[in-house]
Protein backbone atom coordinates (compact mmCIF):
# COMPACT_ATOMS: atom_id res chain seq x y z
CA UNK A 1 0.00 0.00 0.00
CA UNK A 2 2.80 2.70 0.97
CA UNK A 3 4.74 1.88 -2.00
CA UNK A 4 1.51 2.35 -4.32
CA UNK A 5 1.54 5.72 -3.21
CA UNK A 6 5.71 6.79 -3.21
CA UNK A 7 4.65 5.51 -6.67
CA UNK A 8 1.96 8.03 -7.47
CA UNK A 9 3.77 10.48 -5.75
CA UNK A 10 6.70 9.57 -7.79
CA UNK A 11 4.37 10.45 -10.85
CA UNK A 12 4.29 13.90 -9.87
CA UNK A 13 2.37 17.15 -11.51
CA UNK A 14 2.42 18.94 -14.49
CA UNK A 15 1.91 22.95 -14.79
CA UNK A 16 -0.28 23.89 -17.40
CA UNK A 17 -2.20 27.30 -17.84
CA UNK A 18 -5.84 27.07 -16.52
CA UNK A 19 -6.30 29.18 -20.22
CA UNK A 20 -5.41 26.50 -22.25
CA UNK A 21 -8.50 24.66 -21.15
CA UNK A 22 -10.89 27.61 -21.73
CA UNK A 23 -9.51 28.67 -24.83
CA UNK A 24 -8.45 25.84 -26.71
CA UNK A 25 -11.32 25.84 -28.86
CA UNK A 26 -10.51 29.20 -29.87
CA UNK A 27 -6.99 28.12 -30.73
CA UNK A 28 -8.76 25.21 -33.34
CA UNK A 29 -7.37 22.52 -31.04
CA UNK A 30 -9.72 19.80 -30.79
CA UNK A 31 -9.93 17.43 -27.46
CA UNK A 32 -7.54 14.43 -28.95
CA UNK A 33 -5.15 17.46 -30.04
CA UNK A 34 -5.07 19.40 -26.54
CA UNK A 35 -4.61 15.70 -24.51
CA UNK A 36 -1.79 15.02 -26.98
CA UNK A 37 -0.17 18.60 -26.23
CA UNK A 38 -0.72 17.49 -22.21
CA UNK A 39 1.22 14.75 -22.61
CA UNK A 40 3.88 15.89 -24.53
CA UNK A 41 4.44 18.67 -21.20
CA UNK A 42 4.27 15.76 -19.21
CA UNK A 43 7.07 13.66 -20.86
CA UNK A 44 9.20 17.38 -21.01
CA UNK A 45 8.90 17.76 -17.20
CA UNK A 46 10.25 14.79 -16.60
CA UNK A 47 13.15 15.05 -18.69
CA UNK A 48 11.85 13.11 -21.57
CA UNK A 49 12.14 15.77 -24.38
CA UNK A 50 11.55 13.88 -27.74
CA UNK A 51 8.91 11.19 -26.77
CA UNK A 52 7.92 8.74 -29.58
CA UNK A 53 4.85 8.48 -31.35
CA UNK A 54 4.50 4.68 -29.75
CA UNK A 55 4.94 6.05 -26.27
CA UNK A 56 2.53 8.69 -26.84
CA UNK A 57 -0.08 6.95 -28.34
CA UNK A 58 -0.08 4.45 -25.04
CA UNK A 59 -0.76 7.52 -22.87
CA UNK A 60 -4.28 7.47 -25.61
CA UNK A 61 -6.93 5.91 -27.56
CA UNK A 62 -5.31 6.73 -30.65
CA UNK A 63 -2.72 4.51 -33.17
CA UNK A 64 0.85 5.19 -33.70
CA UNK A 65 -0.23 6.12 -36.94
CA UNK A 66 -3.13 8.64 -36.02
CA UNK A 67 -0.37 10.03 -33.17
CA UNK A 68 2.09 10.28 -35.55
CA UNK A 69 -0.02 12.22 -38.43
CA UNK A 70 -1.12 14.53 -35.66
CA UNK A 71 2.10 15.60 -34.69
CA UNK A 72 2.77 16.06 -38.22
CA UNK A 73 -0.89 18.46 -38.05
CA UNK A 74 0.49 20.34 -35.42
CA UNK A 75 3.90 21.15 -36.37
CA UNK A 76 2.84 22.22 -39.73
CA UNK A 77 0.15 24.51 -37.57
CA UNK A 78 2.68 25.86 -35.51
CA UNK A 79 1.65 24.39 -32.33
CA UNK A 80 4.62 22.46 -31.37
CA UNK A 81 8.30 22.51 -33.15
CA UNK A 82 10.96 20.08 -32.88
CA UNK A 83 14.32 21.60 -31.66
CA UNK A 84 18.03 21.08 -31.72
CA UNK A 85 19.63 21.04 -28.62
CA UNK A 86 23.39 19.89 -27.97
CA UNK A 87 24.82 17.63 -25.05
CA UNK A 88 28.02 19.23 -23.39
CA UNK A 89 29.60 16.59 -25.35
CA UNK A 90 28.51 17.90 -28.79
CA UNK A 91 26.13 15.32 -29.32
CA UNK A 92 23.11 16.82 -31.34
CA UNK A 93 19.37 16.05 -29.90
CA UNK A 94 15.66 17.06 -31.13
CA UNK A 95 13.31 18.02 -28.32
CA UNK A 96 9.83 18.62 -28.33
CA UNK A 97 9.18 22.66 -27.72
CA UNK A 98 5.11 24.00 -27.06
CA UNK A 99 6.49 27.66 -26.73
CA UNK A 100 4.57 28.45 -30.36
CA UNK A 101 1.23 27.16 -28.36
CA UNK A 102 2.00 29.49 -25.17
CA UNK A 103 2.69 32.47 -27.70
CA UNK A 104 -1.04 31.56 -29.31
CA UNK A 105 -2.34 31.18 -25.86
CA UNK A 106 -0.58 34.84 -24.89
CA UNK A 107 -2.37 36.71 -27.94
CA UNK A 108 -5.59 34.98 -27.48
CA UNK A 109 -5.73 36.41 -23.79
CA UNK A 110 -4.50 39.90 -24.82
CA UNK A 111 -7.24 39.17 -27.44
CA UNK A 112 -9.73 38.43 -24.85
CA UNK A 113 -8.57 41.60 -22.91
CA UNK A 114 -9.13 44.03 -25.89
CA UNK A 115 -12.14 42.79 -26.52
CA UNK A 116 -13.09 43.48 -22.85
CA UNK A 117 -12.29 46.71 -22.95
CA UNK A 118 -13.95 47.58 -26.22
CA UNK A 119 -17.06 46.63 -24.91
CA UNK A 120 -16.71 48.19 -21.52
CA UNK A 121 -16.12 51.25 -23.51
CA UNK A 122 -18.65 51.08 -25.34
CA UNK A 123 -20.89 50.63 -22.70
CA UNK A 124 -19.07 53.69 -20.89
CA UNK A 125 -20.02 55.79 -23.84
CA UNK A 126 -23.40 54.57 -24.08
CA UNK A 127 -23.77 55.89 -20.82
CA UNK A 128 -22.32 59.07 -21.18
CA UNK A 129 -25.06 60.25 -23.85
CA UNK A 130 -27.67 59.26 -21.73
CA UNK A 131 -26.10 61.32 -18.75
CA UNK A 132 -26.07 64.44 -20.72
CA UNK A 133 -29.58 63.91 -22.40
CA UNK A 134 -30.88 63.19 -18.91
CA UNK A 135 -29.19 66.44 -17.41
CA UNK A 136 -30.14 68.07 -20.54
CA UNK A 137 -33.49 66.97 -20.84
CA UNK A 138 -33.60 66.64 -24.49
CA UNK A 139 -31.87 64.24 -27.13
CA UNK A 140 -28.85 65.50 -28.24
CA UNK A 141 -28.19 67.78 -31.42
CA UNK A 142 -26.05 65.86 -33.75
CA UNK A 143 -23.32 68.93 -33.30
CA UNK A 144 -23.71 67.95 -29.59
CA UNK A 145 -22.90 64.39 -30.52
CA UNK A 146 -19.93 65.50 -32.46
CA UNK A 147 -18.75 67.16 -29.96
CA UNK A 148 -19.13 64.54 -26.94
CA UNK A 149 -17.59 61.58 -30.08
CA UNK A 150 -14.15 64.64 -30.34
CA UNK A 151 -13.77 64.87 -26.10
CA UNK A 152 -13.56 61.31 -26.82
CA UNK A 153 -11.44 60.30 -29.75
CA UNK A 154 -9.69 63.49 -30.49
CA UNK A 155 -8.79 64.91 -26.86
CA UNK A 156 -8.42 61.40 -25.22
CA UNK A 157 -11.03 62.69 -22.13
CA UNK A 158 -12.27 60.00 -20.27
CA UNK A 159 -15.87 59.58 -19.85
CA UNK A 160 -15.62 59.61 -16.38
CA UNK A 161 -13.41 63.54 -16.56
CA UNK A 162 -16.54 64.26 -19.02
CA UNK A 163 -18.95 63.09 -16.76
CA UNK A 164 -17.32 65.42 -13.95
CA UNK A 165 -17.04 68.13 -15.82
CA UNK A 166 -21.35 67.70 -17.08
CA UNK A 167 -21.34 68.02 -13.40
CA UNK A 168 -19.80 70.59 -12.55
CA UNK A 169 -21.27 72.91 -15.69
CA UNK A 170 -25.23 71.63 -13.79
CA UNK A 171 -24.00 72.58 -10.20
CA UNK A 172 -22.72 76.24 -11.81
CA UNK A 173 -26.43 76.45 -13.97
CA UNK A 174 -24.44 76.83 -17.17
CA UNK A 175 -25.68 74.14 -19.31
CA UNK A 176 -24.01 74.15 -22.83
CA UNK A 177 -21.35 72.47 -24.21
CA UNK A 178 -19.21 75.58 -24.65
CA UNK A 179 -18.96 75.62 -21.25
CA UNK A 180 -18.09 72.07 -20.19
CA UNK A 181 -15.62 72.12 -23.35
CA UNK A 182 -13.86 75.48 -21.53
CA UNK A 183 -13.84 72.78 -18.58
CA UNK A 184 -12.22 70.24 -20.13
CA UNK A 185 -9.86 72.48 -21.99
CA UNK A 186 -8.57 73.63 -18.35
CA UNK A 187 -8.61 70.66 -17.00
CA UNK A 188 -6.29 68.78 -19.75
CA UNK A 189 -3.93 71.83 -19.63
CA UNK A 190 -3.22 71.62 -15.81
CA UNK A 191 -3.21 67.80 -16.05
CA UNK A 192 -6.02 66.83 -14.37
CA UNK A 193 -6.91 63.01 -15.33
CA UNK A 194 -8.91 61.70 -12.44
CA UNK A 195 -11.63 63.24 -9.69
CA UNK A 196 -9.58 63.53 -6.85
CA UNK A 197 -7.09 65.74 -9.36
CA UNK A 198 -10.44 67.98 -10.45
CA UNK A 199 -11.94 68.39 -7.03
CA UNK A 200 -8.91 69.60 -5.78
CA UNK A 201 -8.38 71.44 -8.40
CA UNK A 202 -11.64 73.26 -8.13
CA UNK A 203 -10.61 74.07 -4.35
CA UNK A 204 -7.79 75.25 -5.29
CA UNK A 205 -9.56 77.85 -7.72
CA UNK A 206 -12.28 78.42 -5.39
CA UNK A 207 -9.46 79.52 -2.57
CA UNK A 208 -7.80 82.12 -4.89
CA UNK A 209 -10.93 83.50 -6.16
CA UNK A 210 -12.03 84.25 -2.49
CA UNK A 211 -8.51 85.60 -1.57
CA UNK A 212 -8.79 88.22 -4.41
CA UNK A 213 -12.60 89.17 -3.64
CA UNK A 214 -14.56 87.73 -6.37
CA UNK A 215 -17.15 85.76 -4.23
CA UNK A 216 -19.00 88.11 -2.02
CA UNK A 217 -19.54 86.92 1.76
CA UNK A 218 -23.48 86.60 1.48
CA UNK A 219 -25.52 84.21 3.88
CA UNK A 220 -28.12 83.87 1.40
CA UNK A 221 -25.17 81.95 -1.41
CA UNK A 222 -24.38 78.47 -1.29
CA UNK A 223 -22.24 77.19 1.01
CA UNK A 224 -19.90 75.97 -1.34
CA UNK A 225 -19.56 78.50 -4.10
CA UNK A 226 -19.20 77.79 -8.12
CA UNK A 227 -16.65 79.25 -10.31
CA UNK A 228 -17.10 80.45 -13.94
CA UNK A 229 -14.57 78.54 -16.34
CA UNK A 230 -15.40 80.84 -18.87
CA UNK A 231 -13.93 83.32 -17.35
CA UNK A 232 -10.66 82.19 -16.90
Amino acid sequence: MKSNILAWLQEGNITVPSLLFSEYRNLNLNEYELVLILNIVTFLEKGHEFPTPDELSDRMTISISECNEMLRRMIQKGYIEIKDKYSDEGIRFEKYSVDPLWDRLVDQFLKNNRKSEEISNKTEETDLYTCFEKEFGRPLSPFECESLAMWMDDDHHDPVIIKAALREAVMSGKMNFRYIDRILFEWKKNGIKTIEQAKNHGRKFRQKQTQKGNIKDDPQQPTAPFYNWLEQ
